[in-house]
């Protein structure tokens, strides 16, 4: 048998944070979250300290279930991504946001198998409230509510996932552009989007962000500033020091999908050189994400893409900085008191955390985790 409790909704319902219920019952704030997230099952003591400051009876706060509900053998879901590109039989990871079930496919490289909850079957046409495939689940450690779903391209956002505590913050990355996250977030299919859509000149006004959203709808919370640039070979071979050397003959690049925001600057900045586009060897071939950008350059197969230091750094390739942008994730108001939402935002500001991706990557963090609305 397994315990159901309702301490999120109560705590909601009677407006209280989790910090003021955790003072009132003289316990830790990440025993709440706990609590709420089911890892940790209250004694008696703390259990009737928690219905007493509620207003309620411990038998509304929690409830023995007799038997788990066992998952459909196959579910119909909203898959993130290129759904075109593929094949039956992809290993996709599931993520809950409200009342939509999402599949994003996992990161691929690595040399052993990916994390996988369900198998791609095939493709749905027509489907109700966005749905566009049907997929076979083959693992229910995605049921949780501690799973959050993040969209963006940042590649840091592995080493975030991999330091949050998965008791806490179990957090599935798909990795879509800036435009798109943003995009995803306003339809709801997202619980965070991050973005580097912005002048280092407007770090405070924000203006992709409030186009899209009603600005007290959002939070803003700040993660890096980071250079972007052009990734070339190691060594340089080919002397790229700027954007002007893009319309050389002997130079060929492998740009980012419309929308982009690395494509974006790209084209900011050709515009800046009155560089046109038919000057441009490579300029209509896209690469979805940094990292696959960033490969095709490590091959040889082109000689530069616009894309951030991390992608060189992480394929051992050189970099020509153009510029620094912000780096944020945005997030919706009421979400804000989800424990798995509370354990990213706190982790952001963990100063073991920002080393690590200043290592790794190279980013500023010394911001990361400042609330910027």
């Amino acid at each position: 048998m397994s315990i159901h409790n309702n301490l999120a909704q109560l705590r909601a319902k009677r407006g209280l944070g989790a910090a003021q219920l955790a003072t009132a019952v003289d316990i830790s704030r990440q025993t709440i979250y706990a609590i709420e997230a089911g890892t940790y099952v209250p004694n008696t003591v703390v259990s009737l300290k928690l219905a007493r400051v509620l207003d309620t009876t411990v038998e509304e706060l929690f409830q023995l279930e007799t038997e788990q509900q066992a998952p459909a053998e196959t579910a119909e879901v909203t898959v993130l991504g290129a759904l075109e590109t593929m094949e039956a039989g992809q290993p996709l990871r599931l993520c809950k946001v409200r009342e939509h079930l999402i599949a994003v496919a996992p990161e691929g490289g690595a040399l052993g198998l990916p994390p996988t909850d369900a198998i791609l079957l095939a493709p749905v046409r027509g489907g109700k409230r966005q749905v566009n495939a049907r997929v076979r689940i083959v693992s229910s450690g995605w049921n949780t509510p501690t799973r959050i779903l993040l969209a963006g391209c940042d590649p840091s956002a592995s080493i975030l996932a991999g330091t949050l505590p998965r008791q806490e913050c179990n957090l599935v990355i798909a990795y879509e552009n800036s435009s798109r996250a943003l995009e995803l977030l306003q339809e709801g299919l997202v619980h965070v989007a991050g973005t580097h859509l912005a002048e280092k000149s407007e770090e405070k006004s924000l203006p992709q962000i409030t186009k899209m959203f009603p600005r007290s709808s959002v939070a803003v919370f700040s993660y890096a500033l980071w250079e972007e640039g052009l990734v070339v070979a190691m060594g340089n071979p080919k002397k790229i020091i700027g954007i002007a050397d893009l319309a050389r003959k002997d130079v060929r690049i492998i740009n980012r999908e419309p929308g982009a925001a690395c494509r974006i600057l790209l084209d900011e900045l050709m515009a800046e050189h009155s560089i046109p586009v038919g000057k441009v060897n490579g300029y209509d071939r896209v690469a979805r994400g940094q990292l696959p950008a960033a490969r095709l350059v490590q091959s040889g197969e082109v000689d530069c893409c616009i894309s951030t230091q991390a992608s060189a750094r992480v394929s051992g390739l050189d970099f020509v900085s153009l510029t620094q942008k912000p780096y944020r994730l945005v997030l919706r108001r009421k979400d804000l008191e989800l424990a798995p939402m509370q354990s990213l935002i706190e982790t952001l500001g963990r100063a073991s955390f920002r080393r690590e991706v200043t290592a790794c990557v190279g980013y500023d963090m010394r911001t990361a985790g400042e609330r910027l609305t």
